[in-house]
């Protein structure tokens, strides 16, 4: 059993859409708590409408005294007080480990937060987070630096993420351009390197929602030892290769079109 609290997409590639899609693909049952609707296609984002910050509580709350959660993936949170009421909801009750995608600006470009949501990521939610996956520009904002230029730089920003509290840091570096897509995992047993060879796509939007889906679904199941976050992101980052391979095939929108999160189960 697996939980998403993040936004609404409505074109279907990000958001609770492709966390829904990724936790039924890797055998996973969802369940979903909505903190924002957006107004938003494959070329971009239009308007962003935030959930109360109490009705947001009030879902987390309500689904919590019900329905056992295993692992839980935060995504886009919208404002500083619906990130504030999500830390302490989920420091308060068991929902398996968190994985937090500090979604902050989307494939598009589009900025999605304020200073303040994002102040109150770094000093709340990274805290009671047990794995956060930012990509280079918001790992840059967490930490308040320019953002990393080159692959030799992730190490150092990753451990300094860890030092604002989190139990791991999944540091993507697929804005960096090369042939090979770099990750760094960063936890306090040290630093692993991750690489996969560039997929050469318009078909990107929705990445970075459902490779954090991808890992809290994989928690849910059990992959790994608690803590144990290196099989998890493999397999993770496995999964997300097929669905990016797979992704134009689908021939969504006339932007940035989703990764395909049934690649493989779907009939050819």
């Amino acid at each position: 059993m697996a939980l998403t609290v993040a936004g609404s997409d409505p074109s279907g590639g990000a958001g609770i859409q492709a966390d829904l899609k990724t936790f039924s693909a890797l055998g996973a049952y969802g369940t979903a708590v909505l903190t924002a609707l957006t107004a938003q296609n494959t070329r971009g984002v239009t308007g962003v409408h935030p959930v109360p910050a109490a009705f947001v509580r009030d879902q987390i709350a309500t689904l919590l005294d019900d329905v056992p959660v295993h692992a839980t993936k935060t995504g886009m949170l919208g404002t500083a007080d619906v990130v504030r009421e999500v830390a302490a909801a989920l420091a308060g009750r068991a929902a398996g480990p968190v994985v937090c995608d500090p979604v902050m600006v989307a494939t598009s470009g589009d900025r999605l937060v304020d200073d303040a949501a994002i102040a109150a990521v770094r000093t709340d939610l990274l805290p009671v987070t047990d794995l956060v996956t930012p990509n280079v520009p918001e790992a840059a904002a967490l930490l308040d630096v320019a953002p990393a230029t080159t692959v030799d730089e992730l190490p150092g920003q990753a451990r300094a993420l860890l030092e604002l509290g989190p139990g791991a840091v999944l540091l993507k570096g697929g804005h960096l351009g090369g042939a090979e897509s770099v990750d760094v995992l960063a936890t306090a047993g040290g630093v692993v390197v991750t690489r996969r060879p560039r997929v050469d796509t318009t078909a990107t939007h929705g990445t970075g929602c459902t490779l954090s889906s991808a890992i809290a679904a994989l928690a849910a199941r059990g992959v790994g030892g608690p803590g144990e976050w290196e099989p998890v992101v493999e397999q993770a980052r496995d999964y997300l290769q097929r669905a990016l391979l797979a992704g134009e095939s689908l021939g969504i929108g006339s932007g940035h079109g989703p990764v395909h999160h049934f690649a493989g189960i779907w009939p050819a």
